[in-house]
Formats: C-alpha cells, sequence, structure tokens
C-alpha cells in the first residue's frame, strides 16, 4: 500500500512539472479555439495566457514602453499612457497590442474617433483581439450606432464568450433593437 502511495504522489509531482511544459506547447490558435468553446475550462488561465503571448513584441525595449504604457492606464495617467504606446507603435508598428493599448486610453479620454481608428489598426494585425471587438462596440453602443456595436459584440463574444459585459450588452442590444423592430 505503501508503495503505490508513494508511486501515485512521484505520478502527481511528475505531472505537475509536466504540465506548465505542456501548457507552452499550445499553440495561439488552440489556446483561442479553448477559449471559444462555451464550456472551456480554465477561462483565466487561458485568457492570462493568450494576453502574456499578446503582449509580446518581440522586442525588450517594446515590450517596456508597453508595460509602462499599461502601468500608466493603470494610474489613470492617460496622457502619459498614449505617450507611451505611441512611442511602442513608432519602434514596432506591426504590435497589435500597442495600437490595442493606446486605443483604450483614447476610450477613456472620450476620444473615440483617435480610438476607432487605433481599433482598425489592431484588428487588422490581429482579427482575434476580443478586447479590441469589445472596445469598437462600446464605442459604438455610445455614439447610438446600436444595429453596428451588436454585430461587434456578437463578434467578440464567438471569439470570447466567456466576458460577461459582452454578454450583458448582447441582451440589451437585443432587446432594445427587437423592440424596435
Amino acid at each position: 500500500m505503501r508503495q503505490v502511495s508513494i508511486a501515485l504522489t512521484s505520478l502527481a509531482v511528475a505531472l505537475s512539472l509536466a504540465l506548465p511544459g505542456m501548457a507552452q506547447d499550445r499553440t495561439l490558435s488552440d489556446l483561442m479555439g479553448q477559449l471559444a468553446q462555451p464550456d472551456a475550462r480554465d477561462v483565466p488561465g487561458i485568457q492570462a495566457e493568450i494576453q502574456r503571448r499578446w503582449s509580446r513584441s518581440g522586442s525588450p525595449a517594446v515590450d517596456f514602453l508597453l508595460k509602462r504604457g499599461e502601468d500608466a492606464l493603470a494610474q489613470n495617467d492617460l496622457l502619459r499612457a498614449v505617450e507611451h504606446f505611441s512611442a511602442a507603435i513608432d519602434h514596432a508598428p506591426d504590435f497589435a497590442e500597442a495600437w490595442n493599448g493606446r486605443a483604450t486610453a483614447y476610450f477613456l479620454q472620450g476620444e473615440y474617433g483617435l480610438s476607432v481608428a487605433d481599433i482598425r489598426v489592431t484588428l487588422a494585425l490581429n482579427p482575434q483581439h476580443y478586447g479590441a471587438m469589445t472596445g469598437l462596440g462600446l464605442i459604438l453602443e455610445e455614439i447610438g450606432d446600436y444595429p453596428r456595436a451588436l454585430a461587434a459584440f456578437r463578434m467578440a463574444d464567438a471569439l470570447n464568450p466567456h466576458q460577461p459585459a459582452v454578454t450583458d450588452a448582447l441582451d440589451r442590444l437585443g432587446r432594445m433593437l427587437s423592440a424596435d423592430a
């Protein structure tokens, strides 16, 4: 009995050591496919891994600028956030997450036109960016373009059906538009 217990403990330790490496073996496409499943397990873990991968530009300097922009956003220093994200974009114009960060800062400033312009670039670089699609839906709803907002939220939901704010928006806009019909 003791040998079975030792064997099970050894197996558990081996699996716990192997699983992080196994998680690294999943491609971004695999992660997005898992996230799109309504019954996905470990949604927070999958989202965190996707975000971690999206946040890597391939350049430590650009990643640092992204982090500085995110820190400025967290401190509600929107002008500084725009500066850091703009610097990241200048150095790495194909880095979708820098564009998305600046779109978020512009959104929070109420600069919807600038935000939508950056969201368009974000989505051109990363069509699976459910956060950018959600942001687009929020802006479209804010400016009263409810049918297009609903379409944007539907696309965000198809990519990631685990966003309560998107689910709420779909319900709200669906009711609103069906009442208007």
